[in-house]
C-alpha cells in the first residue's frame, strides 16, 4: 500500500513522467507535495458582482476588489500616438471592461473569448459611465471549477506554477487537484513535529488539520490559524537552534580569564584627546565582566557610525595584550584593515604594543616575515581581513578576536577564524544598527551592548535632497565652503559609462568638474578598481588636506575617517540602498563642524519626494514596493539616527540578506516574516530557550519530538550550533 513516504509517481494524474517534473522542483515525495503550500488565495467566500461594485463606487469605496467573470471581446484602441487594450468582460450582474496601457500585445494574447478570470484591482467609473479597472491583477479559472469544481463558494488555493510543471501540460487546475487527491489520501500519516503540551500552551492547530486548512480552508479564519501555526512552528525550531548555539557555546567551552589591569588602561585614556562617552564606558564594563568571566565572550557590539566603537575594541584588545595573549581584529576591507592598523598604530605608540597588518595585497616576502612573527607570540595584535582565514596564518596564544561589519561574515568565514585560538573571547561589532526582531532571532546567541550615543561635540549631519537641476547652486557651495576648510566626498554609482544603466560615472565626471565647475579646487578621484595601495595613498592625500574633493564610487562607504570631510553629495542616490546611504552619511559629520549630505535624483523625483511625508502605518506591502527608492530617500532626510534607518530598511526590503541572514546557519523562512510577525517570534524564543535551559540536550520524553524534527528537518543547520 502507498504511504505519504513513497515517490509521488503513484498518484493519480502524474505517472513517471511527469514525477521527473516534479523532482525538477525538489517534489519527489507525496509528502513533499503535502508541503507544497500556496502562495496566494482567491476567497470567493466575499465575491461580489458587477452591479455591487458600481454601487461601491458611487458611494466613495475606493479600495479593491474580487469579481469573477466571462471575457466577451477584446481590442487595442488608438488615441493619437498613444494606444490602449481594452478587455470587455461580463458576470451575471453586468458588464466591465479591463484597461492596460503597456503590454498591449502580451495581455490581448493572452485573454481569449469565453475564458474565466477572478478579477481584481480599484475600480472607478469612466466619465461614459462604465465601470473599468486599469491593469488589474488577475486569476484564470476553468469553466468547470468556476461553476461546480469542489471549491465553489471557498476559498482556492493557487501554487507557484513552474515552468517544469507547465511543460507537462500541468495547470492551476490540475495541480490542485492532484494536491487536493495528495491531502485526502495520505495527510493522516504526517508525523506530528510539536509536543502537545506546546500545541495546548500556545492554542495552535495540530499538524494533520492545519495542513488541511492550508490547502483548502473553510474560511479566511481557519486560514490564519492554520498559517500561525506554520509561522510559529518555523520560528520555534529557528531558537531552539539560536539558543543550542548560545548554550552550546557558554557551557561547553572553557574560556580564559582576564585579569584587568586597570593602570595600562588609565595611561591609554588620559593620552586620549577626548574623553569617552557614558555610553562607551558602559560598554566596556560589559566587555570587562565578559573578560573575567570563564566562560567565552560572545557580544555583539552594536553602534552608529561615528560612535566610537573601535576605541571600546582598542581597549579590551589591550587587556589581551596585558595579559601576555594576542588579539586579532578582522575586518571586510584591504583598505578598512590598513586604517584599522594605522589608527590602532597610532593610538597606542606609547605603551610597547607590537601590532602587524595581514592583508591579500602583500608582498610574499613581507607576508612570510609577519606570519612567522606571528606564530612566535611577536606580535601582540593582528589586524587583517579574510586573508587570517588562510592556513599559513597561525597563532601563538589568540584569545581575543574583534570582528569589524561582521554581517559581512558568513558564518563558516566566523568559525574558521575563531578556530585559530581556543576558546577565544569574540566581539562582534555592526555599524549597521540591527533591528530588534533581527537581534532576537539571528543574533540571538550573542550577548548585546550598544553605544547609543556620540560624542558631545558632533552636530547632527544635515540631509537635503536636491534634483540634478540644482548641482550648479551646489558646486558654487561647495567652493565657497571650501575656502572655510571643508573637504568635500562626490560619489557616483559607477567606475565607467554603462549603456544599459544611464548613470553618472566616476570617471568621467571627474574629468569635467576639474575643468569646469570645481576647477579652481584640487581634486582627485577614487574608485573600486584601483589597488588597495593607490586608494590608501590617496586616502593619506585627502586627510592631509592635499584635496579638496574626493570624486569617489562607494568604495568609502565603510570606515573611513577625515574629519575635516563635511560635505557629501551622492549622486543619482535612488541607486543606492538606505542602509548603503547611511553608511555613506557617516563619513562625514565627524568633528565639530557642520556637515552636510546632499542626495542628488531626478528633478520631478526631488520634488515629489520633498512634498509627501511617508507613514508605515498606513502604507501596504503593495504600496512600498512600487515606492522603495522613494521612501529610503525620505527616510534619508527625516531621520539622522541608524536605529530608525534599519527599522525602515528591514520594512523596506524584508529580512532577507540585509544582515547575512542566508550566510547564518539558520534555515530560510517560508512562511513566518520576522517583521510581520514579531509578536509569534517573542513568543517562540521565550518557549524555546525556556526549554533548552531546561533540558539543553533534548533527553527528556516530551521533548524528543523536538530533537526527532530536527535530526529530520534541520540537520544540516545543526552543525552550526556549536559556532558563535
Amino acid at each position: 500500500m502507498t504511504s505519504i513516504t513513497d515517490s509521488i509517481q503513484y498518484l493519480k494524474s502524474i505517472g513517471p513522467k511527469r514525477a521527473e517534473a516534479f523532482e525538477k522542483i525538489g517534489i519527489s515525495k507525496i509528502k513533499d507535495l503535502i508541503y507544497y503550500f500556496p502562495t496566494r488565495y482567491l476567497d470567493r467566500t466575499n465575491l461580489i458582482n458587477s452591479a455591487k461594485v458600481m454601487q461601491y463606487v458611487i458611494n466613495g469605496y475606493e479600495g479593491e476588489v474580487t469579481v469573477i467573470s466571462e471575457v466577451l471581446d477584446k481590442e487595442i484602441i488608438r488615441y493619437g500616438k498613444k494606444q490602449i487594450l481594452k478587455v470587455q468582460m461580463r458576470d451575471s450582474a453586468g458588464f466591465f471592461e479591463c484597461v492596460w496601457f503597456q503590454g498591449m500585445k502580451y495581455f490581448k494574447n493572452l485573454f481569449n473569448t469565453g475564458e474565466i478570470y477572478a478579477i481584481s484591482a480599484k475600480p472607478v467609473i469612466t466619465r461614459y459611465g462604465h465601470l473599468q479597472f486599469a491593469h488589474p491583477d488577475f486569476d484564470k479559472l476553468a469553466d468547470k471549477e468556476s461553476k461546480d469544481f469542489i471549491h465553489t463558494g471557498k476559498i482556492i488555493p493557487f501554487y507557484k506554477l513552474p515552468k517544469q510543471l507547465k511543460a507537462k501540460h500541468i495547470g492551476d487546475l490540475s495541480l490542485r487537484k492532484i494536491i487536493n487527491d495528495a491531502v485526502n489520501l495520505y495527510v493522516n500519516e504526517a508525523q506530528e513535529t510539536l509536543p502537545g503540551s506546546i500545541i495546548e500552551k500556545h492554542n495552535l492547530l495540530p499538524l494533520v488539520k492545519a495542513l488541511k486548512s492550508v490547502h483548502f480552508p473553510e474560511n479566511s479564519e481557519e486560514l490564519k490559524t492554520a498559517l500561525s501555526r506554520f509561522k510559529f512552528e518555523e520560528l520555534f525550531f529557528l531558537e531552539i537552534l539560536v539558543a543550542m548555539r548560545k548554550q552550546s557555546f557558554k557551557s561547553k567551552l572553557k574560556g580564559y580569564s582576564f585579569h584587568i589591569h586597570s593602570e595600562i588602561i588609565k595611561n591609554f585614556l588620559s593620552e586620549l584627546p577626548f574623553q569617552l562617552t557614558g555610553a562607551q564606558l558602559k560598554v566596556l564594563t560589559d566587555i570587562k565582566t565578559d573578560m573575567k568571566s570563564i566562560h567565552p565572550m560572545n557580544r555583539l557590539l552594536q553602534g552608529d557610525v561615528g560612535s566610537g566603537k573601535t576605541v571600546v575594541a582598542v581597549i579590551a584588545m589591550l587587556m589581551a595584550v596585558s595579559n601576555g595573549c594576542q588579539a586579532a581584529l578582522m575586518a571586510p576591507t584591504e583598505i578598512l584593515a590598513n586604517q584599522h592598523y594605522k589608527n590602532i598604530t597610532r593610538l597606542l605608540k606609547n605603551l610597547n604594543v607590537r601590532i602587524g597588518l595581514v592583508i591579500g595585497g602583500q608582498k610574499k616576502s613581507e607576508r612570510s616575515v609577519i606570519e612567522d612573527k606571528i606564530k612566535k607570540g611577536e606580535i601582540d595584535i593582528v589586524v587583517g581581513t579574510h586573508a587570517l582565514f588562510e592556513k599559513d596564518v597561525q597563532f601563538n596564544n589568540l584569545k581575543l578576536i574583534v570582528i569589524d561589519e561582521q554581517h559581512r561574515f558568513g558564518v563558516i568565514q566566523r568559525s574558521r577564524f575563531i578556530e585559530k585560538g581556543v576558546a577565544p573571547d569574540v566581539l562582534v561589532m555592526s555599524a549597521t544598527p540591527i533591528p530588534r526582531t533581527l537581534t532576537m532571532s539571528v543574533y540571538g546567541d550573542l550577548d548585546v551592548s550598544v553605544i547609543d550615543e556620540l560624542p558631545g561635540n558632533r552636530l547632527p549631519v544635515k540631509t537635503l535632497l536636491r534634483g540634478e537641476k540644482k548641482l550648479p547652486d551646489i558646486y558654487k557651495f561647495i567652493n565657497e565652503k571650501a575656502e572655510e576648510g571643508y573637504q568635500t566626498f562626490i560619489v557616483y554609482p559607477l567606475v565607467e559609462e554603462s549603456e544599459k544603466v544611464e548613470l553618472k560615472a566616476a570617471e568621467t565626471h571627474y574629468n569635467e568638474l576639474k575643468s569646469s565647475y570645481l576647477k579652481n579646487l584640487r581634486v582627485a578621484l577614487i574608485h573600486g578598481r584601483m589597488k588597495w595601495q593607490e586608494k590608501d595613498e590617496i586616502m593619506r592625500e585627502f586627510a592631509a588636506k592635499n584635496f579638496d574633493v574626493l570624486i569617489s564610487t562607494t568604495v568609502i562607504e565603510v570606515g573611513i575617517d577625515i574629519p575635516d570631510a563635511n560635505i557629501l553629495v551622492i549622486n543619482d542616490a535612488f541607486q543606492f540602498g538606505l542602509a548603503q546611504l547611511h553608511q555613506l552619511r557617516g563619513r562625514v559629520g565627524r568633528s565639530n563642524k557642520q556637515a552636510y549630505c546632499i542626495l542628488i535624483t531626478k528633478d520631478y523625483l526631488a520634488k515629489k519626494i520633498n512634498s509627501f511625508n511617508f507613514n508605515f502605518d498606513y502604507l501596504s506591502r503593495t504600496e512600498i514596493e512600487k515606492n522603495k527608492s522613494m521612501i529610503r530617500l525620505n527616510a534619508m532626510t527625516k531621520y539622522n539616527s541608524g536605529f530608525d534607518i534599519a527599522e525602515i530598511d528591514m520594512k523596506v526590503r524584508g529580512p532577507g540578506d540585509i544582515f547575512g541572514l542566508k550566510q547564518s546557519g539558520f534555515p530560510e523562512l517560508k512562511h513566518a516574516d520576522i517583521i510581520r510577525d514579531a509578536d509569534i517570534l517573542f513568543e517562540a524564543k521565550k518557549e524555546a530557550f525556556h526549554l533548552i535551559s531546561e533540558d539543553p540536550n533534548l533527553t527528556k520524553q516530551e521533548n524528543r519530538i523536538i530533537k526527532k524534527s530536527l535530526l529530520e528537518n534541520y540537520r544540516d543547520n545543526l552543525k552550526y550550533t556549536e559556532i558563535a
